[in-house]
């Protein structure tokens, strides 16, 4: 039990409404020792018991410890040997430990089960092999084949509750014609969570719970995507929502000809707004049919099935031409179109603009006059808006999946500037102003005595 040390333990010491998991003053240590490790992909571990089951707590080893496939059996051990024998194994196909940090409300039949249970323990990085291995050890460890959580298996367990006995529940990730956000995928998790240990309390079948997944959901984040970097500047301060880093979207042929990214994706029809980013950044089947890329001209195109009723594809133009006057190549893109079923709609998008070498980026990249409207309709009104926010592309001259340095739409002179400025000028008119006063001050040539009597001087002819 020395290696328990890495986990977080929580004995029954406060009521069942204690605060859970992601509200526990040693979260932000989980979360950076997590962050140290980046060797091996790694998941989290969630372990509880309904019945007493208890974790002594060791001497802590060093910070960012990854529980490995032979340590994890020692971790398990109190729980297989003391606690009861019935095991309900929750296994996800993907999990990280910042899902609990940027999705904790979905997480309700998860925290109200961890609130309720006498005691709990919290690995925050277990490696990927040995959950992979995890279903064989118990089944071996209990000496019983793993059982779906059907009513018939739980009214057994309740007729002989020494029997020991392995409940595996897989929740994969919802298939469907239009993929959910990760919100959503993990809130349809905890209700099927939910579900069973609301089965196994019906029952009255005391129960040890594992939940972990096969791999991590979290994505390193790239430097190369983004125009700043992740280190902490001066007076920054820490957004207020956890900033979410996708994978850009990528066309290949023979090789990756174009590449798109973006914070948040929004698009707008008749003043009904909806969110892309989820069904955009990340997703293995994209529909990017009607892409295509010469030396010249390439276009991007992102097909949406059953978007405000219809289906609905957004194409990224974008040319590349020589300007004798610079001697070099520049790239521009030329517009966006949206295309439905019985209407298309057109955005120019001229300033989105740079040299051939690097990519673009911008702040937001949009129709709305607030952001500074650099996409124009056409024809206005439009019934369509759209908003891009932290915007790169690049379509030429691209290098693997890294986009090239980038053409910032930012003007040199920011308002900031432009007021350090003013202020500098006002100082230095002020300086000079006074400087200049004392250098005309001469000196008295004739000094009275205003105590004293007058002279008088008589004029002698």
């Amino acid at each position: 039990m020395a290696v328990a040390a890495a986990a977080g333990v929580r004995q029954q010491t406060r009521p069942w409404w204690a605060p859970v998991i992601w509200r526990m003053p040693w979260l932000p240590l989980l979360l950076a020792a997590a962050g140290l490790v980046r060797a091996a992909p790694h998941v989290p571990l969630v372990l509880w018991s309904s019945d007493g089951a208890r974790w002594a707590p060791a001497a802590r080893t060093h910070e960012g410890h990854v529980a490995s496939r032979t340590q994890l059996p020692a971790f398990l051990a109190p729980a297989l040997e003391q606690g009861p024998r019935t095991v309900l194994l929750l296994l996800r196909d993907q999990l990280s430990l910042e899902d609990f940090t940027a999705h904790g409300d979905a997480f309700v039949h998860l925290q109200r089960a961890l609130a309720l249970a006498p005691a709990s323990l919290v690995l925050p990085a277990v490696e990927c092999s040995a959950v992979s291995a995890l279903t064989a050890h118990l089944r071996d460890k209990l000496g019983a084949r793993p059982l779906p959580p059907d009513p018939d298996a739980l009214r057994g367990l309740k007729r002989d509750a020494s029997r020991p006995a392995l409940l595996l529940l897989r929740l994969p990730r919802p298939a469907g014609a239009r993929p959910l956000a990760p919100r959503d995928v993990l809130r349809r998790s905890d209700e099927a969570i939910g579900r069973v240990l609301a089965a196994l309390r019906s029952e009255d079948v005391p129960y040890t719970a594992v939940l972990t997944a096969v791999r991590p959901s979290g994505v390193t984040p790239d430097g190369a995507v983004l125009a700043g970097g992740f280190g902490r500047q001066l007076l920054q301060t820490q957004p207020a929502e956890p900033v979410v880093i996708h994978p850009p979207v990528t066309f290949n042929d023979t090789v990756p000809r174009i590449l798109f990214w973006a914070q948040n994706f929004s698009v707008a029809y008749k003043d009904h707004w909806e969110d892309l980013t989820a069904f955009t950044f990340g997703v293995q089947k994209l529909n990017l049919t009607g892409s295509f890329w010469n030396a010249s001209i390439a276009g991007l195109s992102l097909t949406y099935p059953q978007l405000f009723g219809t289906t609905v594809t957004f194409k990224f133009i974008l040319t590349n031409r020589f300007y004798p006057v610079s001697a070099r190549r520049w790239f521009a893109m030329e517009r966006l179109e949206i295309h439905t079923n019985d209407s298309a709609t057109h955005f120019n998008a001229s300033q989105v603009t740079g040299p051939s070498l690097y990519s673009f980026h911008c702040g937001y990249v949009s129709s709305l006059r607030k952001y500074g409207s650099l996409l124009v309709a056409a024809k206005e009104p439009s019934l369509w808006q759209v908003t891009l926010k932290d915007f790169q592309i690049q379509a030429f001259n691209v290098t693997g999946q890294r986009f090239s340095y980038a053409s910032d739409c930012a003007g040199f002179f920011s308002p900031a500037i432009w007021m350090g400025l003013l202020t500098s000028l006002i100082m230095v008119l002020i300086f000079t102003y006074g400087l200049h006063m004392i250098l005309i001050l001469k000196t008295m040539d004739r000094f009275d005595d205003h105590k004293g009597l007058a002279i008088s001087l008589t004029q002698i002819v």
